[in-house]
């Protein structure tokens, strides 16, 4: 089950800036929610879920007043190593607890899981407002 409690935060060094702070996260895994397929099915349901996601989490976020703490983001990012859940829920879900976390001005969370059943999926979500003074930036993911 993820652990929001273990996110800890800072004071936001540059409170009065305009600032983007991008993080890639490419060890992101989950379970499949809905078991195994095919013959794997019966040795699946020993995962309490199914067989394993994988994917890459980038985070951008403009900070207010906070700034996430990285080892904490690590080990929250961990706690859903063994939790069965949808790639749309387990990002919404990462947003919702960094956004609580942090109270940023604007933050994204992109989950760029790998190819499952033929079928590539890319689930991105946002909160706020980006400040029109902050940066452009974007994430080059290698691929």
């Amino acid at each position: 089950m993820p652990k929001p409690e273990l996110l800890e935060t800072f004071p936001n060094p540059y409170p009065g800036r305009s600032y983007v702070i991008q993080m890639t996260c490419p060890e992101f895994t989950s379970l499949c929610p809905l078991g195994g397929v095919e013959s794997d099915a019966a040795e699946l349901t020993l995962l309490q879920g199914g067989a394993p996601d994988f994917g890459t989490v980038y985070i951008s976020y403009v900070p207010s007043d906070r700034c996430l703490e990285l080892k904490s983001l690590k080990l929250y990012l961990w706690s859903y190593r063994n939790d069965a859940i949808f790639y749309e829920r387990a990002v919404n879900r990462i947003l919702d607890d960094l956004a609580q976390a942090v109270k940023p001005l604007w933050m994204q969370v992109v989950g760029d899981f790998n190819v499952r059943g033929g079928i590539k999926s890319v689930v991105t979500a946002a909160v706020g407002t980006r400040p029109a003074d902050s940066p452009e930036v974007a994430f080059h993911p290698q691929r």
